[in-house]
């Protein structure tokens, strides 16, 4: 039998629901009202219909149905299964997955739904019911326990309250009760126990008599990471979570499932559809109902639905349940793991934007999906139109290779202000034995906590990135055992060809890159501070290879970071032939990881700087400007907030449209591409990269001993961000000169008759503001310092 399916809703659940049903081969066409951004572009066998799901909308909806021949209607949302969507379908001969009206009312109340547990044993919470709030006070002030406010009615996910203190429970009270913040779900309320745990997510697919649990999944309420902040309709799930044994899903089966379907039976309003059972898996491990929803959750549709087998018909599955001849079909589900991952506009759950841009780069990794939600069509595109807007699902043989897929989806997603966050599933990784799925089998080598197909799944993510950084000599084809480059195809003659290297790393700067979540950048540094430093000796920059070390790798932090490494070879002109991801558990915290580089470039023999034997008083020293800090003088940075009443995410006091997190992660310049062609035309008799140390410590590393730097601070303005920082630690003038390029990036010690020449040859290569800044003098003696730094007084 060919299916016209009309499903009710335009959320991610729906979208999930759709694009499971597009597998069936039974099905002919389904029509979504009123469906989303993503329903509408997902297939030609898909029509958004511009039908409501509110109550109102019902007698339309069922013209609708009749008219275009509709053999199965699903409802996602709970509201219309409360108000009796159900019976304005069946009244007219067309199956519905949903319950009746009856039989939702255990969504629908709170009050209703824990005295049916309670008349049928179903273990859940202490509690009391009340439509009285004197008599709620007194049985406030009374417990001895901590206790949970709830709104008996639907309130959007909202009118759940957790007081910690009883002046906090009686205030709620007063919210729910006398204020009706949660409108008419507050004209009855339940107090009961708060329970502690691990909560659980089963959704139960049912005709009321057989019964089937999907994989049971944990999602994540709260917006921000580490389960913060403000409750949310859910920021992401995973499933099968790993506390759900067998043996505790075996309990949850016998003592609260089959009498939760049976009791609905029983007392006269069958289940149909999907029973959603919230359950708190105490610290005993005794599982107990939190509550009741008669419909598929989300982001948990989006999670298990991937899990579902190739040859489970879920058409099929749906219309036998609601003719109530589940056994009659075939239901099961993938030995894999499933992550979802919601992405939200910025400022939920809160005011946000919307009617933004969506744009999915395409294609998604295998075994990776989008799931729309807040999302709808405007003039051919895809926008913003909701909190949480679209998701990122992916499944895996092993939990953690899922999470770190889905997050590989979330990159591909791009609008403005996008939030998500970053620790989805971090639950299920607190402890070692979460990462066996059967602990029966032996230990494994991502049991220790290192995944090789992560190390594998970052490769694949990262190649296109490393390929566009090719060039004449090499080809940047990451993976194998090293890189190999050809000296003559570049253009060098090997006799009188030198091979220079450099290595080095970010330093502390990384620290805040964490912080910030901001990764790319680091990845510029670490090709900046190494190129730099080859071409101080006249080299030109030809291959690169990184390092990067984690306690446990994300595949979206080291993609970012790689991203950064490949962007900083383009700019430098070098190839990313290679590198080294390593996991090491127990070396790094959560959330840490360090970095390393190594670049290895070439110089003609008679081109080697510096040529300190040419060198001589009169010669000029050329400053070209920094971008910022660059990567050195961070330990200082960071002491300095630390020590201030700032934050990294505090508004940049010398540039308020950045925080400071932003503006000190402004990447190394890089200096290669301008520089190179006074090298090539022997304009340069040194140069000097302004690193630790600064100019002090830097220029005379470039100098015979017989000669000094004398460098005019006041031929440049110095950047507001070192004043800053200087006045707010109180740093002495000659400490800072020590820690920070105050401006200057990049030194060039050059003859004076030459000076137009290299000045007219860096304008040319794009360095506008290259300016004289001094020169070099005989030193008076042989203890005199390298480097003076005049007018620096008064400098703050």
């Amino acid at each position: 039998m060919s299916l016209n399916i009309l499903v009710v809703g335009n959320g991610g659940r729906e979208h999930a629901i759709v694009w499971r049903l597009l597998q069936s081969p039974t099905v002919k066409h389904i029509f979504v009202a009123p469906g989303n951004g993503g329903t509408t572009t997902q297939s030609s066998k898909v029509t958004n219909v511009p039908i409501g799901s509110s109550e109102k909308d019902f007698v339309q909806l069922q013209k609708f149905a009749l008219e275009n021949d509709i053999n199965l209607v699903i409802p996602g949302p709970e509201q219309p299964l409360v108000d009796g969507i159900t019976s304005i379908f069946t009244k007219v001969g067309i199956p519905v997955f949903g319950p009746s009206a009856k039989a939702a009312v255990m969504e629908g109340s709170k009050a209703f739904s824990k005295d049916f547990m309670k008349k049928h044993n179903i273990p859940t919470a202490r509690y009391q019911n009340f439509t009285n709030v004197e008599d709620a006070k007194k049985h406030i002030e009374q417990v001895d326990y901590k206790i949970v406010l709830k709104a008996d009615g639907i309130a959007a996910g909202k009118g759940v309250l957790i007081p910690e203190t009883k002046e906090e429970a009686l205030k709620g009270l007063n919210e729910i009760m006398v204020d009706k913040n949660f409108g008419d779900a507050g004209d009855e309320i339940v107090i009961e126990e708060y329970l502690e745990g691990d909560e659980l997510s089963i959704l139960t697919i049912t005709d009321g008599y057989s019964f089937y649990n999907l994989p049971a999944a944990q999602d994540h309420k709260r917006v921000g990471d580490g389960d913060k902040g403000l409750n949310t309709g859910g920021m992401g799930a995973y499933a099968p979570a790993p506390i759900a044994t067998k043996e505790i899903l075996a309990k949850i089966d016998k003592e609260i499932i089959k009498p939760t379907i049976d009791g609905m039976r029983q007392d006269g309003f069958p289940m149909t559809g999907v029973l959603f059972t919230g359950i708190m898996l105490t610290p005993t491990k005794k599982p107990k109902v939190l509550e009741y929803n008669v419909r598929f959750g989300d982001p948990e549709t989006q999670t298990v639905l991937p899990l579902l087998s190739d040859d489970t018909d879920l058409a099929q599955v749906m219309l036998a349940a609601a003719e109530h001849r589940l056994d009659s079909v075939k239901i099961s589900t993938k030995p894999l793991f499933s992550t979802t991952v919601v992405m939200a506009a910025g400022g939920y759950p809160e005011a946000y934007n919307k009617g933004d841009e969506i744009v999915t780069k395409e294609p998604l990794p295998k075994d990776t999906f989008i799931f729309h939600a807040g999302t709808s069509e405007k003039d051919g595109k895809v926008v913003t139109s909701g909190g949480r807007v679209i998701a990122s699902t992916a499944i895996a043989e092993t939990l953690r290779e899922s999470v770190d897929k889905a997050y590989v989806g979330v990159d591909h997603v791009t609008f403005n202000n996008k939030y998500n966050r970053k620790d989805i599933a971090h639950r299920a990784f607190r402890d070692a034995d979460k990462f066996v799925k059967d602990q029966t089998q032996g230990v494994t080598y991502a049991d220790a906590g290192v995944s090789v197909d992560n190390g594998n799944l970052l490769v694949e993510t990262i190649k296109a990135k490393v390929k566009s950084t090719s060039r004449a000599g090499a080809d940047s084809d990451i993976g194998g055992f090293g890189g190999l480059f050809d000296l003559k195809a570049a253009g060098y003659d090997t006799a009188e060809t030198l091979l220079v290297a450099a290595t080095d790393g970010v330093g502390t700067k990384l620290r805040i890159a964490q912080i910030m979540d901001i990764h790319n950048t680091v990845g510029i540094d670490l090709v900046a501070m190494n190129v730099n430093d080859l071409v101080v000796q006249g080299a030109e920059p030809l291959i690169f290879l990184d390092y990067f070390a984690t306690g446990k790798l994300d595949i979206n932090i080291a993609a970012q970071f790689v991203e950064g490494v490949a962007d900083g070879c383009i700019q430098a002109g070098c190839a990313l032939v290679g590198g080294e991801t390593s996991e090491m558990p127990g070396m790094y915290d959560e959330g840490h990881y360090d970095t390393n580089g190594t670049a290895v470039g070439a110089v003609n023999k008679n081109k080697i700087l510096p040529k300190v034997l040419e060198m001589k008083a009169g010669n000029v020293l050329i400053g070209l400007k920094s971008d910022g800090i660059h990567s050195n003088g961070f330990s200082l940075v960071r002491k300095i907030i630390e020590i201030s009443d700032y934050e990294y995410t505090s508004t940049a006091p010398w540039n308020t449209s950045k925080t400071i997190g932003e503006e000190v992660l402004v990447p190394t310049k890089i200096y290669v591409k301008q520089l190179l062609p006074s090298i090539e035309q022997d304009l340069l008799l040194g140069l000097a990269h302004i690193t630790g140390g600064g100019l002090v410590e830097n220029i005379p590393r470039a100098l015979p001993k017989n000669l000094q730097a004398q460098v005019d601070i006041s031929r440049w303005e110095v950047p507001e961000i070192f004043k800053w920082f200087g006045k707010q630690g109180k740093v002495p003038t000659d400490d800072i000169l020590k820690t920070f390029n105050l401006g200057i990036g990049m030194v060039l010690i050059v003859a004076k008759e030459n000076v137009d020449k290299v000045l007219q040859s860096l304008s040319e290569a794009g360095e506008k503001d290259a300016l004289v800044i001094g020169e070099l003098v005989e030193k008076k003696n042989s203890s005199d310092e390298g480097c003076i730094v005049n007018n620096a007084e008064g400098l703050y």
